[in-house]
């Protein structure tokens, strides 16, 4: 569906809007966590439980968001997932029992599931391929931002009351719904998407997990495990290892991670574009991946404050390079495929980051370096597999 130049970016404002919107409701809550845990007497574990439950629900979910985003169109989708993310945080403030919080976290993992496919996959329906890797950039600094400022608001809004960061997350996804309810419109018409959907029922969730193991699809899938395992690893552990080793403290952590995070931003909205046209998506996830593992080594050595925040904010830079750049080389090889791959790359991501933190905690317990060394040794192992990367379009014929 051809838009104006005008339409286009309204359009993508809005999603991006939707982006950050369910970023900054999952940001935001990050400071209350330990009060609204000693508030219902929740032991460590159960918190532990209330993430993986999460991170599990977006996984199950993905496959199949990826198919309906290209069955039933990406506006439902994204309506539907803002819509129960507003529920999500809507339960869990109004929450009084462990068993309302885990029903509060599925629907978080469902709706997690739902929004990003189908934003992927609009952005990819209105934008041409020299234009898309700028826009790919903007969704993941919309995500970073997110991330960044929500930990502040949320830090705020609880100074009028505990659950009032979950009552603020649910109304922004409620007006973030009705916002798109009204301004997106489908991008595909009609006849596209009876033709995708034609193709897509002749598959099933089986047929695209085993599509998912064909080495055109695999390679690029195992990169985006890598990434998120990597990202995943070296976060979770970073508080603790920063206390550990360099007897950090709380804000000296949060300025490291803000002004990191800021950083990755900046670069990726004003020269993420210029570096694909520069280096191509290939080679630009090659850099990020051995720069990542070189300073995720580093980070075992060096003890300074200023050394810290230094590895830090480019091994954020690499991680925030590498995500767009995946998703740009996905999103130009789908085709009209664009949910199905979305789908697998969400199902690969959330692998990723139930493994990493998984793995990291058990090897933090044995050795405070190790989850650093492991975490480089996936990347590079990553590399190495996209030596072997071909880049060849990726959508084929669902009747093939």
């Amino acid at each position: 569906m051809k838009k104006t130049i005008k339409e286009q970016k309204a359009v993508l404002i809005i999603l991006l809007s939707n982006i950050f919107i369910a970023f900054l409701g999952i940001g935001l809550v990050i400071p209350v966590m330990p009060s609204f845990m000693n508030i219902m007497h929740l032991p460590g574990k159960t918190m532990g439980y209330l993430v993986a439950v999460f991170a599990v629900a977006q996984l199950l979910m993905s496959p199949f968001a990826g198919r309906w985003v290209d069955l039933y169109g990406r506006k439902k989708m994204i309506t539907l997932g803002l819509v129960l993310f507003g529920l999500s945080e809507l339960i869990f403030g109004l929450g009084t029992n462990v068993s309302m919080l885990y029903l509060s976290r599925v629907l978080g993992g469902i709706s997690a599931a739902f929004i990003m496919p189908a934003v992927t996959a609009y952005v990819a329906d209105i934008t041409s391929i020299q234009e898309r890797p700028k826009a790919m950039g903007y969704i993941s600094a919309a995500i970073s931002t997110g991330f960044i400022i929500g930990p502040g608001i949320g830090g705020f809004l609880a100074e009028y009351g505990i659950r009032v960061p979950f009552f603020f997350a649910a109304a922004i996804a409620f007006v973030a719904c009705i916002s798109s309810i009204f301004i997106l419109k489908e991008p595909l018409t009609k006849e596209q998407l009876a033709e995708i959907s034609a193709l897509t029922k002749r598959t099933s969730f089986i047929k695209d997990l085993r599509r998912s193991l064909n080495p055109r699809y695999l390679i690029a899938f195992i990169i985006v495990f890598v990434l998120a395992f990597g990202l995943s690893a070296y976060e979770t552990v970073f508080s603790l290892f920063s206390d550990h080793k360099f007897g950090f403290t709380p804000k000296d952590i949060a300025v490291i991670i803000t002004i990191s995070s800021i950083f990755g931003v900046v670069v990726q909205i004003f020269m993420f574009g210029r570096m694909v046209d520069v280096l191509g998506e290939k080679k630009l996830i090659q850099l990020c991946l051995i720069t990542s593992a070189i300073l995720a080594v580093a980070s075992t050595v060096i003890s300074s404050f200023l050394a810290v925040l230094a590895v830090t904010c480019f091994i954020f830079l690499a991680f925030d390079l590498l995500r767009p750049a995946l998703t740009t080389f996905l999103s130009k090889t789908a085709g009209k495929e664009q949910g199905f791959v979305a789908g697998m790359n969400s199902t690969y991501t959330s692998l990723g980051n139930i493994a990493g933190p998984a793995m990291s905690g058990v090897l933090f317990d044995l050795n405070i370096h190790y989850p650093y060394l492991s975490a480089a040794v996936i990347l590079v192992i990553g590399l190495g597999i996209t030596v072997m990367w071909k880049e060849k379009p990726l959508g084929e014929s669902l009747s093939e």
